[in-house]
């Protein structure tokens, strides 16, 4: 197992900041990035950020952290983490642990987003925390 963490971005997140901040707040994927960057160093770890608008990669990045023996996966999946069954799947597939991240609480939000096809595979989840939650979901991996 390496020490490494895949960050894994899906549809519009290379947006924030300027989508929707009353909801997602200011800070952009790069903001996030530098912080993770900071904490993963702290804590031993390295960082492989990435982001797509498209589903299969996603997918496809998922498999790469299981060939990679990735020591976990954080995904904020987006709006494919209400559609995704691929996105379940996948993690169903491989054995890195995923931690899902949602800069928002999506039960709090439209009844349609209710639904987490992510959370049913992974091994925890972090919600409502705004950019400060991917810090916690990386705390959350270096403890696996």
């Amino acid at each position: 197992m390496s020490d490494t963490v895949f960050v894994l971005n899906g549809p519009n997140l290379n947006l924030l900041g300027i989508r929707q901040p009353e909801i997602y707040g200011h800070d952009t994927l790069d903001d996030i990035a530098g912080r993770l960057e900071d904490r993963a160093r702290e804590l031993g770890l390295e960082i492989d950020m990435r982001q797509s608008n498209h589903e299969g990669h996603l997918v496809d990045w998922l498999h790469e952290a299981h060939f990679a023996g990735a020591k976990a996966v954080l995904l904020n999946a987006g709006a494919y983490t209400h559609t995704s069954i691929a996105l379940l799947d996948a993690i169903k597939s491989i054995t890195v642990p995923v931690i899902e991240v949602h800069l928002s609480d999506p039960e709090t939000r439209e009844p349609f987003r209710h639904l987490s096809y992510v959370e049913m595979g992974a091994v925890a989840t972090v919600k409502g925390m705004g950019a400060r939650g991917y810090v916690v979901a990386l705390e959350k991996a270096a403890a696996l």
